[in-house]
């Protein structure tokens, strides 16, 4: 599992005092509000910044960190990424994931025996949708509703399903 989970990607700079645009990538774009502090992508690894403001603008997250102070300052951090600990994620509710610890974990049906990995998360409002890729070969997308995903065990990174009729073409 991943120690740090993405919260956000710095999309510009906004304002003269050091402010960056965040383009969110959590369910939540006020849980900014909540945070005293981000992990930011370096070349080398992260380092942390500490929020001193948080602002809201249409879908975006306005952050000020007491590390930085003017425009030219901030602009060295556009297009990075923002993380959090686990430490500081968002408790998840029962059958509710992190879709970082998701993908990668081994999806199987053993009605059809069907294997495959689990390589992407579709969030599309209703529910989310599976990318799997199949060992045969063949790509599927998979609701993920209680209909299909039968089992997630963390532990064993193991994906139990049940695919509906129509949703594989054979």
């Amino acid at each position: 599992m991943e120690d740090l989970l993405q919260v956000g990607a710095i999309t510009s700079t906004h304002g003269v005092h050091g402010e960056v645009k965040v383009f969110p990538t959590t369910d939540d774009v006020k849980r900014f509000s909540k945070l005293k502090e981000v992990e930011l992508e370096t070349t080398s690894g992260t380092t942390t910044l500490h929020i001193k403001g948080v602002k809201y603008f249409k879908q975006f997250a306005i952050l000020k960190f007491e590390e930085f102070d003017s425009l030219n300052a901030v602009e060295t951090i556009k297009g990075k990424k923002l993380y959090v600990t686990r430490k500081n994620a968002v408790k998840l509710q029962k059958d509710e994931y992190f879709i970082a610890d998701l993908i990668g974990m081994k999806v199987v049906d053993n009605v059809l025996q069907l294997e495959g990995t689990l390589t992407d998360v579709i969030q599309t409002g209703a529910n989310d949708v599976y990318d799997i890729a199949l060992s045969d070969g063949r790509q599927f997308l998979l609701p993920a509703i209680s209909d299909c995903i039968l089992n997630v065990d963390m532990e064993n990174r193991l994906i139990s399903i049940h695919v509906l009729e129509g949703l594989l073409d054979e």
